[in-house]
């Protein structure tokens, strides 16, 4: 009993420092070198709510008219299709500007009232362009229509949700809020589309082209070629992601990155896909874990017996 007692506590011994060694490595040496970031959930506290109850025909009428959103913007809800293709909107205003058809399920809905009304204050990008300085933002303000312009920006907001869809899927919502800038060469994701099979080498070489005039005009926009997302769900913990997505001048003051205006369910399903993409074999691993478990403990039981048995009468 007392050969017993004695190799337990060495085993509590050898665990205790081994646990230490870990914590001083890992965890805390993160703590020191990335500072945390408490995020808000996408609620988006610093944006007021006006209180106005939106009037979904007055707002189609400012979105495809007066507000001007049809100029630069598809919505394929309502067959409208966007005014130049991705290469072309590149060249333009520096990215390719999103079809608004979902983005009344995506984005929270007191962001988008804030991006109608001042787009680099709600993108968080005042930095970049500031107007005294000549810099203004691709997307223009949306200054009213001659009557209360927080009830018609109200009306625009309730337009966009009412045509948005019910349900998406994990990759649609990557699609629309991820990838005008980001690539993912896991989910054969280019800047302007998918990655398809051509044919004929020369239509191949085309689309190649394509992609990379799009990405000399992001490059000019963004300072960089924004990365690959391919693996980012491995590289960064989901807290980090959610937070720099929420508002990437928390961990990154002065990128040029903007806020995405995600809500909470929109998020999730971004994260969703970059796990799909990423880490496709996380679901199966969770499904082995229980059983490695189960295993080890079973094989520890059997070869303490079998330990016990071998060396008894040897002490």
């Amino acid at each position: 009993m007392n050969k017993i007692n004695k190799e337990l506590q060495i085993l509590g011994v050898v665990a205790f420092f081994t646990l230490f060694l870990y914590w001083g490595v890992e965890p805390f040496a993160h703590s020191q070198m990335h500072k945390h970031v408490e995020g808000e959930g996408f609620a988006y506290s610093e944006f007021k709510a006006s209180g106005k109850k939106g009037n979904v025909e007055n707002g189609k009428v400012l979105v495809t008219g007066a507000g001007a959103c049809t100029g630069c913007h598809g919505i394929k809800a309502i067959n409208s299709p966007a005014p130049m293709d991705a290469s072309m909107s590149g060249a333009s205003y520096g990215v390719n500007p999103p079809d608004l058809s979902t983005a009344g399920a995506l984005y929270n809905a007191k962001f988008l009232a804030e991006l109608i009304k001042n787009p680099a204050h709600a993108l968080k990008v005042e930095h970049k362009f500031d107007p005294a300085k000549g810099k203004m933002h691709p997307m223009a303000q949306f200054y009213g229509a001659g009557g209360d312009m927080d009830q018609e920006i109200a009306d625009m907001v309730a337009f966009l949700k009412s045509i948005a869809p019910k349900e998406m899927t994990n990759k649609e919502a990557y699609v629309d809020a991820c990838s005008r800038c980001h690539a993912n060469r896991y989910g054969k994701l280019t800047q302007i589309g998918e990655t398809t099979k051509f044919k004929y080498k020369k239509d191949e070489l085309a689309h190649q082209i394509k992609v990379l005039d799009y990405q000399d005009s992001l490059k000019k926009y963004m300072g960089k070629l924004p990365p690959d997302l391919s693996i980012i769900i491995r590289a960064r913990s989901e807290h980090f992601l959610e937070t720099f997505i929420e508002n990437p001048q928390s961990q990154l003051v002065g990128t040029s990155m903007p806020a995405v205006g995600l809500s909470h369910e929109g998020f999730e399903k971004v994260i969703a896909y970059l796990g799909e993409t990423g880490d496709p074999s996380k679901p199966a691993r969770g499904e082995l874990g229980p059983w490695v478990i189960i295993f080890f403990v079973v094989f520890s039981g059997l070869a303490f017996l079998w330990k016990k048995e071998k060396w008894r009468g040897h002490h």
